[in-house]
């Protein structure tokens, strides 16, 4: 989208996709850690140096993060350090219990990042991104804010690059990020006011990372502020279901991977609505859960936690005023799966053989394995930095 997004959602339409869209077959991939591996992934790390890439992102998707639920930024509210071990905690239940299904894993960030840096200096280090992981505007908002929070405190150098991957709703994390950067200062000022009954009551400050983050946006005055000056974003998304907008004054370049498989019948980049619940458990289509996690499909916050669902309301009605008057069933049947900015990938991975629903998380699991890194690191290196 143009700069000036200003948080509009994207449109829902049964219209082709404007956006540069292709379709990819993968050639079989060498076994993780063989020499071959390892020698490609160095020359990814070789080109991500020579753009002066200064440092790798992975961010987990919905329901995939520390917080699922939202408890612990209620703990964080009276006992910041301890909803911090919290999450790491979580973190290493997830990872002990989920493995590498639909999440980055600790030991696929160390693979990436040995692997990167093996052919030269310097090193580029790969980073796990955590948020809450709430399936509503609220959880991915508090996302977005956390993402400027962390990017602004590495103070990275004007000139240098900075590797975005995220897995399901972490790209609409990004989304939002993007407008955020925008340096609209009214759109930005509507969005904290949204939100402020999340982290703000009367005259307390509940939440300090939201009022430090509006003050880096914002700035003095009337200049709004550049916590990011010189420093471009690259973005990539893996199975991000269409929602909120971009806004290209927030990234620099973005590239999209959606698994996906034509249906006879419809045009080669939609998918079939309803779907029958064989092709959902089989993955015959690709990536059920990129087609189904579309506006409308949130789980508000607990009425018991009022504040929060209070400013999700007030969020809602800011980033989804488009989207009101169509019927989530229609939504569904436009069948979706090319967003109207970036260039979309829609890569036809293989039936998952041998895995049921919940092994392959109904297309969506293939993203964070590790024997598709390096399929995915070299389109990256080859579609954002023009790599042969």
């Amino acid at each position: 989208m143009p700069h000036a997004n200003r948080f509009r959602h994207q449109v829902y339409c049964d219209r082709p996709p404007a956006a540069e869209h292709q379709f990819l077959h993968p050639d079989a991939q060498p076994p993780v850690g063989s020499e071959e591996f390892s020698r490609r992934m160095a020359a990814v790390g070789n080109v991500l140096r020579q753009n002066n890439v200064a440092a790798v992102y992975l961010a987990h998707g919905t329901f995939a993060g520390t917080d699922g639920l939202g408890l612990l930024a209620e703990i964080e509210r009276f006992f910041p350090a301890f909803a911090d071990k919290g999450r790491a905690w979580v973190k290493q239940l997830l990872d002990a219990v989920a493995g590498d299904t639909g999440i980055y894993t600790v030991q696929y960030a160390r693979r990436m990042e040995e692997s990167l840096s093996a052919g030269g200096e310097p090193h580029i280090p790969v980073r796990l991104f955590s948020w809450s992981s709430e399936n509503h505007h609220l959880g991915r908002a508090d996302g977005a804010v956390r993402l400027v929070e962390e990017l602004a405190d590495r103070r990275f150098a004007p000139g240098q690059r900075v590797l975005l991957w995220g897995h399901s709703h972490a790209g609409n994390v990004f989304a939002l990020t993007t407008n955020l950067l925008s340096r609209e200062r009214g759109a930005i000022e509507r969005f904290f006011e949204a939100g402020r009954p999340f982290y703000s009551r009367r005259l307390k400050i509940d939440i300090a990372r939201w009022p430090k983050v509006r003050e880096l946006l914002l700035g003095d005055g009337e200049k709004p502020g550049q916590p990011l000056a010189g420093v471009a974003l690259d973005m990539v998304t893996f199975g991000t279901p269409i929602r909120y907008g971009w806004d290209s004054a927030g990234y620099a370049k973005l590239l999209h991977f959606i698994n996906h498989r034509p249906c006879q019948g419809l045009a080669d980049c939609r998918c079939p609505f309803p779907p029958d619940p064989e092709q959902v458990a089989s993955g015959r289509y690709g990536d059920f859960i990129q087609q189904f996690g579309i506006a409308g499909t949130n789980t508000p916050p607990s009425i018991a936690k009022w504040r929060a669902l209070r400013a999700d309301r007030r969020l809602n009605r800011m980033l989804q005023c488009e989207v009101k008057g169509i019927r989530l069933v229609n939504r569904w049947k436009f069948g979706q799966r090319v967003p109207e900015e970036g260039v979309t990938l829609l890569v036809d991975y293989g039936l998952p053989d041998g895995k049921n629903v919940v092994q392959h998380l109904a297309g969506h699991a293939v993203y964070t394995r590790e024997e598709w890194m390096l399929f995915h690191a070299e389109e990256t290196a080859r579609r954002l930095y023009g790599a042969d």
